[in-house]
């Protein structure tokens, strides 16, 4: 095996409006939609990982990428975003991989998949939309499966609030949830919903000991 081949660094360059973005965040997160991080030395992972969180806004995206130091995280989001040509042409220069999310996107997995083998990090929302009535309610039964396949581990971050002008939205990044005895029983049905379970019972316990 060629092993130079299947080596990849441990930082990887950012696209130019990654990093525009990034910057722009930066700015905003400090005044106008100001945002307090917790725990963020959590984030000091070496790739690959899916970064899970919870779904407040459109703009979640660009809130887990300005603590993320290391990485450009490969967010997963829904093809409805392509249908704008501006938003495409932005989803396309943020490197995003977009997902079916009524049917069953083999495609979009296996691009994650390889994302990961690339030794990078996937951004996912489990709950898949910002209006469930509760915290992880519902979970996409994908996010599991991806996970149990690739083998990595998930890192929960939990976002209080909605970016609100001159309101304080805090954003805590949580202890790595290790699958591996899950992803040792293999990929089915019944490990999927497994984690899914460990990812609800995660976020409620963020939520409780964020109060």
């Amino acid at each position: 095996m060629d092993t130079e081949k299947n080596v990849m660094p441990e930082k990887r360059e950012r696209t130019p409006v990654y990093t525009i973005a990034r910057g722009l965040a930066w700015v905003l997160f400090h005044t106008v939609f100001p945002v307090r991080y917790h725990h963020t030395e959590k984030m000091d992972l070496r790739a690959p990982y899916i970064m899970i969180a919870n779904h407040k806004s459109g703009l979640d995206p660009i809130v887990l990428a300005v603590p993320c130091k290391d990485y450009e995280i490969r967010f997963v989001g829904k093809k409805e975003l392509t249908k704008n040509k501006l938003l495409a042409w932005l989803v396309g220069q943020l490197h995003m991989i977009t997902v079916d999310r009524h049917n069953s996107d083999l495609a979009a997995m296996r691009l994650c998949i390889k994302a990961l083998r690339e030794k990078q990090v996937l951004g996912i929302f489990p709950e898949g939309t910002r209006h469930l009535p509760d915290l992880m309610s519902e979970v996409e039964t994908g996010t599991a499966v991806l996970a149990l396949r690739a083998k990595v581990p998930l890192l929960p971050v939990y976002i209080s609030s909605k970016l609100r002008p001159f309101h304080i939205t805090h954003v805590y990044v949580g202890e790595t949830m290790d699958i591996s005895d899950l992803c040792a029983q293999g990929c089915d049905t019944q490990t999927a919903e497994q984690v899914s379970q460990r990812i609800r019972e995660t976020f409620y316990a963020m939520r409780e000991n964020c109060k």
